[in-house]
């Protein structure tokens, strides 16, 4: 049960909290680039710890359950405090709305649907969504530890509407599958 994919998994459930106390002051350029290098090492965990097991051959339930919980952990905390610090704000924080709303959605779809046994595969699509999601985040942590290049600012929030605008896409194929099994 903890191999080294779970062990990876879990350890980006653990160093949330890290992540959010190194954002926690918004003026605090040295927190945001080390909260940037943390949230890459992060991500690059998400790609890895699904990787591993596949190759391995050690893929798990307990991988199968938390995987998904991490990303959702992570991402909730990260687009949290970034509306909370002004990182994201304005209209934008719409975008990072669609993202949580979706992620709760489509997380009690898959419980309902998992205790009628009916598995959804994850989409190419929502892949792509995940990936915008984890450039964009990291694109406004980044710009917080240095906002003389307000590209990465730029990126950041193009990015951000790209996966709100996928969220919606892949959470309305989600649903429509979803409905077909309920009464």
């Amino acid at each position: 049960m903890l191999n080294l994919p779970n062990i990876l998994t879990l350890s980006r459930i653990f160093t949330v909290p890290f992540l959010v106390a190194l954002l926690w002051w918004p003026g605090w350029k040295l927190g945001y680039l080390l909260a940037t290098v943390l949230y890459a090492l992060m991500a690059i965990t998400d790609y890895f710890d699904g990787y591993l097991a596949r190759s391995q051959g050690t893929v798990s339930k307990l991988g199968i359950f938390l995987d998904p919980i991490a990303d959702k952990i992570m991402v909730a905390s990260v687009v949290l405090i970034l509306c909370a610090s002004g990182d994201i704000e304005g209209y934008n924080v719409v975008a990072a709305l669609i993202i949580l709303l979706r992620e709760i959605a489509v997380s009690g779809l898959r419980e309902f649907l998992a205790g009628i046994q009916v598995s959804v595969p994850v989409s190419q699509l929502a892949k792509w969504k995940t990936t915008f999601q984890l450039i964009s985040l990291g694109a406004l942590i980044l710009a917080g530890g240095l906002p003389q290049f307000e590209f990465i600012q730029t990126v950041g929030i193009w990015t951000l509407w790209a996966a709100a605008i996928l969220t919606l896409i892949t959470g309305w194929d989600y649903l429509r599958v979803g409905l077909k099994h309920m009464d």
